[in-house]
């Protein structure tokens, strides 16, 4: 008996219209140690096949009904039976009949009147064929389920070497930006507190001078009229002011650079949602502004009562960055690339964030939504994938948001999902254990 592993008995399917055939391969089928399954005609013949699933069919060509041709035929077309081994019996013996058997889909063909030693060697040698193609299939499946998990990993440790190396060159730029910027920022702020008092008292003098001289010398009121001394009074105050609001938003930035890259790389740290979000917010302030393609981008906060979170902050702001400046390309984009019509259909640019805390999952959400052009759905349905990008080459990796997946599911143990209407807008939801 063939040494196939199959968990059950091998089941085959005897398809003959003479009973004494049947009889015969099926005493000598048993022998073996197999099961004999049988039908006397085509259609019992599919119809058993659909249920038992047996492992080899011995078909006969002439029959009454349909033929072994057809019945072969409609085997191979049938998805649940198309796999399964058949051989035909004939006492044909034109060649053409056995081409059009092959071609049908029999794997062979048995002569009769047949002997049964032939019939079963041949038997035996088909179902070891059908099992090592199955074993191979196995493997093979096996094979390209290992290969496809192992691209999976690569890339998504391409995708953290990325994000690493990213989060290094921003946070090393920072840190030297952040330097050069503190020092004569605060030489400039040391300093700017003695000047305002200097220029103060000046001009201090300069105004009782005038009221203890009415008479000035001739020279010195041509001087005064030459310098506008009434204008400069009035205005010097004002430049003073000016700068100390410039060093005050270069303060700003400074520490919004600090907080959007801190080093947390190694493990997580408390820290509070928001002040990410205003960090990001600071840094994109330039880009909200409007230009001469688009009106000013007006950010909406509706913050709640958020507790610290444990997290990465710096990769956090790393995904608020991508969604926000995304959004920022949308409204860019709408207002170069479609008409006036389409453009009026929404007059204001609003990017909307809204943080909420559920107590009783113990999760925050973060929702970042924009009323700008949407996307449609085969976009949406892609816009985490890795090298994926509806940009122009040049100005899009498609890394920003499959990274930010990545951080936010694999880093973070939370979800973001992606809502969006073509001509409404979009909605990113981040939602993160507390």
């Amino acid at each position: 008996m063939i040494a196939v592993p199959i968990s059950r008995p091998i089941h085959i399917l005897l398809v003959d219209d003479n009973p004494n055939n049947l009889k015969v391969l099926s005493e000598a089928i048993q022998r073996c140690g197999w099961k004999a399954l049988m039908a006397t005609d085509g259609e019992s013949a599919i119809e058993q096949t659909e249920y038992a699933h047996p492992d080899l069919i011995l078909l006969d060509v002439m029959m009454t009904g349909i033929d072994g041709f057809e019945t072969c035929r409609r085997l191979k077309t049938n998805p649940i039976t198309q796999n399964i081994p058949v051989i035909f019996m004939t006492a044909l013996s034109d060649s053409t009949d056995k081409v059009a058997g092959l071609e049908i889909g029999a794997v062979d063909y048995i002569t009769k009147p047949f002997q049964q030693e032939e019939v079963i060697a041949r038997l035996k040698l088909h179902l070891k064929i059908s099992h090592l193609t199955r074993t191979l299939e196995e493997r093979v499946q096996e094979r390209t389920t290992e290969l496809t998990q192992s691209l999976q990993k690569l890339q998504q440790t391409q995708l953290q070497m990325i994000q690493s190396e990213k989060m290094s060159i921003l946070g090393q730029m920072v840190a030297g930006i952040g330097h050069e910027i503190n020092n004569p920022v605060g030489f400039v702020s040391g300093n700017l507190f003695y000047i305002e008092e200097y220029v103060n008292n000046l001009l201090r003098l300069v105004s009782l001078q005038q009221q203890k001289l009415p008479q000035p010398d001739p020279e010195i009121e041509k001087l005064v009229e030459e310098i506008d001394l009434e204008y400069l009074a009035e205005d010097l105050p004002k430049l003073l002011a000016s700068m100390h609001q410039g060093i005050t938003r270069l303060q700003e930035i400074s520490l919004s650079l600090r907080t959007f890259t801190r080093a947390d790389i190694s493990s997580q740290v408390e820290f509070q949602i928001q002040e990410g979000i205003d960090s990001t917010l600071m840094l994109l302030k330039h880009r909200l502004k409007g230009n001469g393609d688009r009106t000013k981008i007006q950010v909406v906060t509706q913050y709640g009562e958020l507790p610290p979170i444990s997290c990465y902050p710096g990769q956090l702001n790393q995904v608020f960055m991508n969604i926000i400046a995304n959004a920022i390309d949308a409204f860019d984009e709408l207002h170069q690339n479609h008409s006036e019509r389409e453009i009026a259909a929404c007059p204001m640019n609003i990017i909307t964030i809204t943080t909420s805390v559920n107590p009783q999952q113990q999760t925050v959400t973060i929702c970042i939504q924009d009323n700008g052009p949407g996307m449609l759905t085969e976009v949406q349905s892609r816009i985490f994938e890795q090298s994926f990008t509806t940009k122009p080459v040049g100005k899009g990796t498609g890394l920003g948001l499959a990274i930010s997946y990545q951080i936010i599911v694999d880093k973070h143990n939370g979800q973001i999902n992606c809502l969006s209407v073509p001509g409404e807008g979009t909605k990113f939801i981040i939602t993160l254990p507390i």
